[in-house]
C-alpha cells in the first residue's frame, strides 16, 4: 500500500494574501483541489494523508476529505516548520505502508505521471524525487564576491513529490529529530543517512505556487493541458466631460497644452475612464461610478491612471486577461495625434500589458454637437478579455 502525505499547513505569509496559498481560487477550484486530483488520478498513490493547521481541520475535512476525493482516509494538524508538518503526517502512515510521497499542496500543477514514476523509482532504490536540469549559471558566493562558478550539468533543481521506503524516511526523520537537524526538504534528511536517492526527471511547470503570478502562470498551464477553458468576454465604455477654464487637460495620462481642461471628481481623464468601464464591463463588475464613486475624498484629483491599476488587480485577482483594448476620443481641440503614442504607453503600463495590445485613435465631430462647439470632450473604449 503506497501512502501520500500532503503538506497543506502554510499560513500564505509569503504570498501576501489574506488566506492561505493552498486554500485560493484557481479557476474556480482551490488551489488544493487542483493537487488532490492528481494524486486522485496517480495509479501507484492508494492512500493520501492530508495536512493542515490546525485550525482548518474541520473545514477541510469537508472540503477535501473522502466524500470529495476518495483517497483521502486523513485530516491532521502540522507543525510549525515544514519538517514538524512532515513528522506529524508520518505518524499517521500504518507500519504496513510500502511507499511514502511527501508532495507540498501548493504544487497544484503536478501531473499524474510525475507522481507515478517518482514513486515508482522510489520502490526499486527506496528514494527518488523529482528534479529538473538548472538552466540558470550558479555561482557559489562569499562575502559578496564570487567564489567559484559551479558546473551546472551536475545540477538539479528538485520539486516534490519526494518518495522513500516507508523505513527509510522514518529513520531519516528520526535521526534528524535526535540531532537537532532541519532540512529544506526531505531527500536532505535520508542523505544524511548515507541513503542513495534517484533523480527522476521533472517537468518545468510543476512549480511552487509563492505569488499570485504563479496562479496567472497556472491557468496557462492548465488550458495548454485541456484542464480548463476560458471564455471571451467584451464590455465597452463611453464618458463624455465639459470643457472648462482653470483645470488641466488630461488624456491616457498626458498632460495636454489647451487653454480649457476637463470638469471632474479625479483628473476627469476621460479617456482612461472608458477603458476602465470597459474592462469593468467585460468582467461583469459595474462601473467605474460603483467603484470609484464621486462623493468620496479620497478620489479628489487622483490620476486616472491609479484608478486603472486598481483595476488590473481586480483583473488579476478574477483571473482575466486583457486581450485587446480600443479606444477612441472625440475632441475638436487640440489636436491629439501627436500624444497618441505616450497615451498607449501609459496605459499599457497601468494594465501591465504589451503597447501592441492598447489601440488610442482621435477624431473631431466636424464642428457637430458639444464636441463640435469644444464644449466637452467625450470617449469610447471596446475592451476584449479572456477569463478562467
Amino acid at each position: 500500500m503506497n501512502y501520500a502525505i500532503i503538506l497543506a499547513a502554510g499560513s500564505g505569509k509569503r504570498m501576501g494574501t489574506h488566506i492561505p496559498k493552498q486554500f485560493l481560487d484557481l479557476a474556480g477550484r482551490p488551489v488544493l483541489a487542483w493537487t488532490l486530483t492528481a494524486f486522485e488520478r496517480a495509479d501507484r498513490i492508494d492512500r493520501v494523508v492530508l495536512v493542515v493547521g490546525r485550525e482548518d481541520i474541520d473545514t477541510c475535512r469537508e472540503q477535501f476529505g473522502k466524500k470529495k476525493f476518495s483517497k483521502v482516509v486523513d485530516v491532521v494538524a502540522g507543525g510549525a516548520e515544514r519538517q514538524d508538518s512532515v513528522a506529524c503526517g508520518l505518524q499517521a502512515i500504518p507500519q504496513d505502508a510500502d511507499i511514502v510521497a511527501i508532495h507540498d499542496g501548493a504544487r497544484a500543477y503536478v501531473t499524474s505521471e510525475e507522481i507515478n514514476a517518482v514513486v515508482l523509482a522510489a520502490a526499486k532504490s527506496g528514494a527518488a524525487v523529482l528534479g529538473t536540469p538548472v538552466t540558470d549559471t550558479i555561482k557559489r558566493v562569499q562575502d559578496n564576491q564570487v567564489a567559484k562558478t559551479l558546473d551546472r550539468s551536475t545540477l538539479r533543481s528538485v520539486q516534490t513529490p519526494q518518495a522513500f521506503h516507508r523505513d527509510v524516511i522514518f529513520r531519516a526523520h528520526r535521526a534528524a529529530r535526535e540531532s537537532g537537524y532541519l532540512g529544506t526538504d526531505d531527500t536532505a534528511l535520508v542523505e544524511r543517512l548515507g541513503e542513495a536517492v534517484t533523480i527522476v526527471p521533472g517537468r518545468a511547470d510543476n512549480i511552487k505556487i509563492t505569488s499570485i503570478e504563479d496562479l496567472d502562470m497556472g491557468l496557462h498551464i492548465l488550458e495548454k493541458r485541456g484542464e480548463v477553458t476560458p471564455t471571451l468576454r467584451i464590455g465597452q465604455g463611453y464618458d463624455a466631460h465639459q470643457l472648462v477654464k482653470d483645470r488641466a487637460l488630461i488624456l491616457g495620462g498626458v498632460h495636454i497644452p489647451h487653454e480649457k481642461g476637463l470638469q471632474g471628481h479625479s483628473d476627469a481623464d476621460v479617456l482612461t475612464h472608458v477603458v476602465i468601464d470597459a474592462l469593468l464591463g467585460a468582467l461583469g463588475a459595474g462601473d467605474i461610478g460603483q467603484l470609484f464613486p464621486d462623493t468620496d475624498a479620497a478620489y479628489k484629483d487622483i490620476s486616472s491612471l491609479t484608478l486603472l491599476a486598481h483595476v488590473t488587480h481586480i483583473l488579476k485577482e478574477s483571473h482575466a486577461q486583457v486581450l485587446n483594448v480600443d479606444a477612441t476620443v472625440m475632441a475638436q481641440r487640440p489636436k491629439l495625434s501627436p500624444y497618441i503614442e505616450q497615451m498607449r504607453e501609459n496605459i499599457a503600463r497601468a494594465l501591465e500589458v504589451s503597447v501592441d495590445l492598447i489601440s488610442v485613435k482621435a477624431t473631431t465631430t466636424e464642428y457637430m454637437g458639444f464636441v463640435g462647439r469644444e464644449e466637452g470632450i467625450a470617449a469610447q473604449a471596446v475592451a476584449l478579455i479572456k477569463k478562467y
